[in-house]
């Protein structure tokens, strides 16, 4: 490539990072990493009503715990700046006096109760999409000079080109058609001064000098307006790349109030996935690489990516795909590391004190390693360990079933004893204690397992029978085996 890639991510500070978002970034990163070019956050933040605090922290941040690092953006500045919307209102302010001046914009003072009333009145007539009835396209100087004299306050429209057809290469979708007969004259400028999306995205791509532009399906229709601009002034389109929607399980699109998936990325850092899985994951979101695998370091998808490879069609968001991917990169962590992600979650609900004594995080970390190779992200171990905090253990229809056994009384007697005469509570010596009640009963295999299992555990499954009774306690295991032999 002879110029530069130059490709951007600007998020709208009016939410935190959604996993939509994250994917847009994260496949702006990839082509411009694959490419040894720069990728920009900048913050679109001209909605000034509806962002929230916070939001625009949560982008960054978030952006940097998945591992998408930015060349340029509001926190390390970069030759472009200001990388913020809200900064740059003199440089949206003086094009669009240039636009005003050389006749494709104009001044509109026609009042939202106006435009309302144009609108239903289009929807009677069996419009589809109603646009701007033009009432203003055709002021004279002096009337607007009137108007403005007056103190009627105005925005400001593009005046759509008459039979020009907007067409394309979309990097995705291939050829891209649009006709400006299906356009009404927008507004570029609102009576605040604030400019809107469709213009003020045009400026930044183009004093940015952004050479790509992915994302999301949902602003194809927007960029024939985009268009309209960089004609006006006589500059050059970036290239343009709409990755497809990210649907569900049901295949119905991703909607923000979808609950049956959590949407954003800082739920899932708090629920304990890794941001290597993360990226893992939304990497594989509507791209594809060649061949089976499907487990990928961020340096090999730089390496690999290819935007021909990106789908055509919806993307579907598969819980228990990053489930299943997050444990594969849980599997190949320290044992340390699988507590550091873990503990924390034990301690919120309340099952460990906040400060643990040397003795309290041997027997975590013990606890923890049990389920290292199961767990699916940390939270988890709050539920996968719950045996080991009941007071009282409720036995479900198949333990019942285990302990209707004729030789479960007998068994169970027998284990209450050789676990009152053990002198060590380790694995080993429970090991050699189950034996014991094997030799002195007769009974084994499941008939002399399932029945200790279920009583000391309360689970017909679970982690190595010997460790789960060691860390359950001798105190608290004879007690639970007590109160069956009741």
């Amino acid at each position: 490539m002879t110029k530069e890639v130059r490709v951007r991510y600007a998020p709208s500070p009016t939410g935190f990072l959604h996993i939509g978002g994250a994917r847009t970034a994260l496949f702006n990163y990839l082509y411009a990493k694959h490419h040894n070019g720069k990728f920009i956050v900048r913050i679109e933040d001209t909605d000034i009503e509806r962002n929230v605090e916070g939001g625009e922290a949560s982008q960054l941040d978030n952006l940097k715990w998945l591992g998408i690092e930015y060349d340029e953006s509001i926190d390390i500045g970069g030759p472009y700046a200001p990388y913020r919307q809200m900064e740059r209102l003199d440089i949206y302010k003086e094009h669009a006096e240039k636009l005003l001046e050389q006749g494709a914009a104009y001044k509109c003072f026609c009042s939202s109760e106006k435009l309302e009333a144009s609108r239903e009145e289009q929807k009677a007539r069996g419009v589809a999409a109603p646009t701007y009835d033009g009432t203003c396209r055709h002021l004279s100087t002096e009337e607007v000079a009137a108007k403005e004299a007056a103190g009627e306050p105005y925005t400001i429209r593009m005046r759509v080109p008459a039979n020009v057809t907007y067409d394309f290469e979309d990097l995705v979708r291939g050829q891209v058609t649009f006709e400006s007969k299906d356009i009404g004259d927008w507004v570029i400028v609102k009576a605040n001064g604030i400019p809107t999306y469709n213009y003020a995205v045009v400026l930044d791509d183009h004093f940015m000098e952004i050479s790509h532009v992915f994302r999301g399906e949902e602003h194809l229709s927007n960029t024939p307006k985009q268009m309209m601009i960089f004609d006006a002034f006589g500059w050059e389109y970036p290239r343009f790349g709409h990755m497809t929607l990210i649907i569900n399980e049901n295949r119905k699109k991703l909607s923000k109030r979808d609950e049956s998936i959590i949407q954003f990325v800082t739920q899932y850092k708090d629920l304990g996935y890794l941001p290597e899985a993360m990226f893992n994951f939304f990497a594989l979101l509507g791209w594809s690489p060649e061949g089976e695998e499907e487990i990928f370091s961020k340096e090999e998808f730089i390496k690999i990516f290819d935007e021909k490879r990106l789908s055509k069609s919806p993307s579907m968001f598969d819980k228990q795909k990053l489930t299943w991917m997050n444990n594969q990169y849980i599997k190949k962590l320290s044992l340390e590391e699988v507590v550091a992600l873990s503990l924390p979650h034990l301690q919120k609900a309340g099952l460990l004190p906040e400060e643990l004594t040397a003795e309290q995080h041997a027997w975590a970390t013990d606890l923890i390693g049990l389920y290292h190779d199961q767990m699916s992200f940390g939270s988890e171990i709050v539920e996968l360990s719950s045996l080991f905090f009941k007071d009282h253990i409720e036995y479900d229809e198949e333990a019942k079933a285990v302990l209707a056994g004729e030789q479960v009384p007998e068994v169970m007697a027998a284990f209450k004893t050789q676990l009152e005469e053990l002198e060590e509570f380790t694995p080993d010596a429970v090991k050699a204690a189950i034996k014991a009640v094997q030799k002195t009963t007769g009974h084994k295999g499941k008939n002399l397992f399932m029945p200790i299992r279920v009583v000391t555990t309360g689970e017909t499954h679970g982690p190595e029978l010997p460790n789960a009774i060691c860390l359950i306690g001798k105190e608290k295991a004879i007690d639970r085996v007590g109160k069956f032999a009741q």
